[in-house]
């Protein structure tokens, strides 16, 4: 029996193992591929979706490796020493330090990837749908570090922490979103993300300028130099990724030795991308037809590819000729989007999500100025500055509400924007790195503020919502069905 027989034996229209075009032919897995079309926009979705359950399952881990029996071994592997040895040259940190200082600048490597997408092409590249976004995060970062400040002004070092209820945490945000199935049209969801997005750039900034201390301006002169010299390899037209790797990685040393927080390299690392490719289309076009006719040429019934030098070669080229039309941002973001989403974010709640909560005074915890100021921040901080600021812009005139939405569903989206846990969790460690039961408090506030926010905000829009299932909803996104 040959592949071909045993592939239309095996394959049906139950979907079970293979599915019909339309035209009578049954499509292998690795050929539906091609008729799953997706725009940018959406394929974001899919995968920040996805990446917000592996994030809450990891969540939930750490959360049970903290108070459980386990815990001593959670804390031993959470603050055991790992270095870098070359010569006489060494790096040492706990396993801890690796991932909030290291790893985490791939994440925030892919943040500024999508900054840079967003502003020129993206929600944020067109003024009349970027203004209202902007404002409603603009209001829902002010909001929240006033609530938190009202709680811990003048208090050292608690008054550190006024950054921490400002992030909207993307993934999970749009996790919860996917819960709600049909019932929330697509230009909201395209609100919240741009939102979070504008939210995320405010943090950088806060991160830099506020959370940067005793700066050593011989390495901070050396940072700034290789950032010239990524600004070079744009302005020459290098569109290879490597070269903006490689020295990404060395800005980070530069600037971990700096004083300013290393994981800044990627997102001024992302910013000097390339975002747009070195290519003609019509020659494109003109290639991609001469290499299917010579595909088709050297295609033998019955044989397989593996013995057909030519046909792997053709096909070998035509991969590596798609990859170089793309843009190298939208090429590396595409990279290294999966790794972040389910390796490096996961790594980092499951090292700073474990907080212990057995035997807490949870009367005590509920009066903490800290543990109150972060969670109100991130709920009623959130709710009110969002909310309050798309309101007075539309009172006066400054943009308009996505298509389809009604500002009854507004304070639904502000509620989500409350979910602040990767960023939020990532400035407590800044803010309190010196303030180990301020950082525990910190840490509790957030997941608990961000569980009420995702579950107000998701019982909000559920009870708001109008829309059915189909093109303008989540389940549209997520099922919408190939273009002819």
């Amino acid at each position: 029996m040959t592949d071909k027989q045993h592939s239309r034996q095996t394959s049906g229209p139950s979907g079970s193992g293979g599915d019909d075009n339309g035209e009578g032919v049954i499509l292998a897995p690795w050929e539906r591929a091609f008729d799953r079309l997706l725009t940018p926009f959406e394929e974001f979705i899919h995968r920040q979706t996805t990446g917000g359950i592996v994030l809450m399952s990891t969540t939930l881990l750490a959360l049970l490796l903290a108070n459980s029996a386990l815990a001593p071994l959670y804390q031993h592997v959470v603050h055991l020493p790992a270095s870098l040895q070359l010569g006489n040259w060494g790096l040492e940190k706990t396993l801890h330090h690796w991932i909030n200082d290291g790893l985490m600048a791939l994440f925030f490597f892919v943040v500024g990837m999508e900054l840079k997408r967003e502003v020129l092409v993206g929600e944020l590249a067109r003024p009349s749908h970027a203004v209202l976004p902007i404002v409603a995060a603009l209001g829902g970062m002010v909001v929240p570090a006033l609530i938190y400040a009202l709680f811990n002004g003048g208090s050292v070092p608690q008054e550190r922490g006024w950054g921490i209820p400002m992030a909207t945490d993307i993934a999970f945000s749009l996790g919860v979103v996917a819960l709600l199935a049909g019932r929330v049209p697509r230009a909201l969801i395209t609100f919240l993300v741009a939102l979070a997005i504008v939210d995320d750039l405010g943090a950088v900034l806060v991160i830099a300028v506020f959370y940067t201390e005793n700066i050593a301006l011989d390495w901070l002169a050396a940072a700034a130099g290789v950032v010239a010299l990524l600004m070079v390899f744009n302005l020459a037209g290098i569109r290879r990724t490597m070269p903006y790797f490689l020295v990404a990685v060395v800005l980070w040393y530069v600037l971990l030795k700096s004083g300013v927080h290393a994981t800044l390299a990627g997102v001024i690392g992302a910013f000097t991308v390339p975002a747009r490719p070195r290519y003609d289309p019509e020659a494109f076009s003109r290639r991609v037809r001469a290499l299917m006719r010579q595909f088709d040429r050297s295609h033998r019934p019955d044989a397989s590819i593996l013995t057909n030098d030519e046909l792997r070669a053709i096909a070998q080229a035509l991969g590596n000729g798609a990859l170089q039309v793309q843009a190298p941002l939208q090429r590396l973001e595409h990279l290294w989007h999966l790794p972040v989403a389910f390796l490096v974010v996961p790594a980092f709640a499951l090292f700073n999500a474990g907080i212990p909560l057995q035997g807490s005074d949870w009367s005590a915890l509920l009066r903490d100025p800290v543990a109150l100021g972060t969670g109100l921040g991130l709920v009623v901080g959130k709710l009110i500055g969002v909310t309050g600021a798309v309101w007075l812009a539309l009172r006066f005139g400054i943009g308009e509400l996505p298509t389809g939405t009604r500002f009854v569903q507004i304070p639904g989206v502000a509620l989500l924007a409350g979910i602040g846990f990767t960023m939020s969790i990532f400035i407590s460690e800044l803010a309190f790195r010196e303030a180990p039961q301020s950082l525990l408090l910190a840490k509790t506030g957030v997941l608990f503020g961000s569980l009420v926010a995702g579950v107000a905000g998701y019982l909000w829009l559920r009870c708001t919502a109008e829309a059915a299932p189909g093109e303008g909803s989540v389940a549209g996104l997520a099922q919408r069905p190939p273009d002819p």
